[in-house]
């Protein structure tokens, strides 16, 4: 039978069977933790399913704008940042010419995904598009330590507007949108869109993008609505 039809085993059972026991628990804890483990890998199949209905979307709108950009390699059109790839993703990073100093959440995003840069590209292709001079970005990367990550200035503020790392107001905003080559033809496939937070949280979009989030979600604390890391340290 395909994995992907086969009848799940219900999370209560699979929460009530595991073997996992801690030094010195209690037995409230154990009860507290099997409805948490419910709950993780309840939340774990619904992960699944919206990734599912991400990759099944129907084809998204042309690319068609007159983007131009200066990367490290020099000039390039839109075509130009798939390199030879089929799938690009593009981060709008909070660096407007502007700003002394880049968004500080963009920041802490970006390291991880520097990090991981070369790992990505052996599959898609990835860049951070942001409004500052090259050499500022250039610059910056340095600084940060981003060896393996791609930074182009957006020359003509043409796709942050369109893509909404521009605001009509001329405010940067962080934004994720993902784009694909097929048959020649470039068109959107997916951005995040979540733009509100609820009330007593942090705005943040779904599914999380930084891992320092996902980690401060596994504390007694959580997480502090009204911190956000600094630059330097």
């Amino acid at each position: 039978m395909d994995a992907k039809t086969e009848p799940l085993t219900p999370a209560a059972e699979l929460a009530a069977r595991s073997p996992v026991r801690f030094p010195n628990e209690s037995a409230e804890y154990r009860a507290a933790r099997t409805v948490l483990l419910q709950a993780e890998f309840d939340l774990r199949r619904h992960l699944e399913r919206v990734a599912a209905m991400r990759r099944a979307l129907p084809p998204g709108g042309e690319v068609k704008g007159d983007y131009r950009f200066m990367g490290e390699a020099g000039a390039s059109d839109f075509a130009g940042l798939f390199g030879d790839k089929d799938t690009l993703i593009l981060y709008s990073f909070m660096f407007g010419p502007q700003r002394e100093r880049p968004c500080p959440m963009c920041t802490n995003l970006l390291g991880p995904l520097a990090a991981n840069a070369a790992d990505l590209e052996q599959k898609i292709a990835l860049g951070v598009i942001a409004r500052a001079p090259l050499e500022r970005l250039v610059a910056f990367k340095q600084e940060r330590g981003w060896q393996g990550l791609k930074v182009y200035q957006d020359l003509n503020d043409a796709y942050s507007k369109d893509y909404f790392g521009l605001t009509p107001e001329g405010s940067d905003e962080p934004a994720i949108n993902v784009f694909t080559r097929r048959d020649g033809t470039i068109r959107h496939f997916w951005s995040g869109e979540m733009t509100e937070s609820d009330p007593g949280q942090d705005p943040r979009g779904a599914p999380e993008l930084a891992p320092l989030w996902n980690f401060l979600d596994m504390t007694p604390q959580g997480r502090d609505a009204s911190w956000y890391p600094s630059l330097t340290y």
